[in-house]
């Protein structure tokens, strides 16, 4: 089988597959320049309410197939990093489902989702000092928001991998399922995230993604007060019904 991303909706939730079982779903050049077109495509999509990302069989993703590299450093870096910032920019909730192993650029991944999901067998690393890389500003930052500065340098020094407990403990990765309760977890979880409202999630996303400039914050108090929602689910809460979110993101 070629290596590709595969994808699917269905229930409002968008489910991209790394599939590249030869090389451990290792990304090739044509899978990170994939990624961003089709991440666009999928936010357009307005049955898409919350998208999760994961890997073919028992492995996430091995990350970049160095094998189909040419040794250059534009080539090394400059594939993963548009992949990563659109899934970081993906409007609506990201969760990535890791079983395996979750390395390089593979967890360069995982880190842009909004959320990890991780069977305990998951292990986690990011390497470039294996491979004498520098890693991105963008990309370094986003580690040290998620685990901190010791635990970013611990990783990123050496390159070593973290089982999944470790990651749970440093906040790498926000749950561990037991062997086999990955996709029973996710499943429930996401059938909650499509029940919840858009725009808490969306104004939600936006705001923790750092400094919100007065504009903006304007506008989603402008949302807020014309979208109805807090008076559907004030409503729903007091009837003790499901609420009926309306809310949906303005196009374009």
């Amino acid at each position: 089988m070629e290596p590709c991303l595969e994808h699917e909706v269905a229930d409002g939730i968008a489910t991209v597959v790394i599939r590249h079982p030869a090389k451990r779903n290792a990304m090739t050049p044509g899978m990170w320049r994939a990624l961003p077109p089709l991440l666009t495509r999928l936010a357009a999509d307005p049955a898409v309410r919350a998208l999760v990302l994961t890997g073919e069989g028992d492995t996430f993703c091995a990350g970049a197939d160095i094998g189909s590299l040419s040794a250059t450093y534009e080539e090394s870096t400059g594939l993963a990093l548009p992949a990563e910032e659109a899934l970081a920019a993906f409007p609506k909730p990201t969760l990535a489902a890791v079983r395996g192993y979750c390395v390089g650029g593979g967890c360069q991944l995982a880190a842009a989702c909004d959320l990890r999901f991780a069977e305990e067998d998951a292990r986690f690393g990011i390497t470039p000092a294996k491979l004498g890389i520098v890693y991105a500003p963008s990309s370094t930052r986003r580690l040290v928001e998620l685990v901190g500065p010791a635990t970013a340098k611990f990783l990123l020094f050496s390159g070593e991998l973290i089982d999944a407990e470790r990651a749970l403990r440093t906040g790498l990765v926000d749950e561990v399922l037991p062997a086999g309760g990955l996709d029973k977890r996710v499943a429930e979880f996401t059938r909650s995230l499509v029940s919840r409202s858009q725009l808490t999630q969306a104004a939600a996303k936006e705001f923790a993604a750092g400094p919100v400039e007065p504009d903006r914050a304007a506008y989603w108090r402008e949302q807020a007060r014309h979208s109805e929602e807090a008076g559907e689910g004030i409503a729903a809460f007091l009837e003790r019904r499901t609420p009926r979110f309306r809310w949906t993101p303005p196009a374009g």
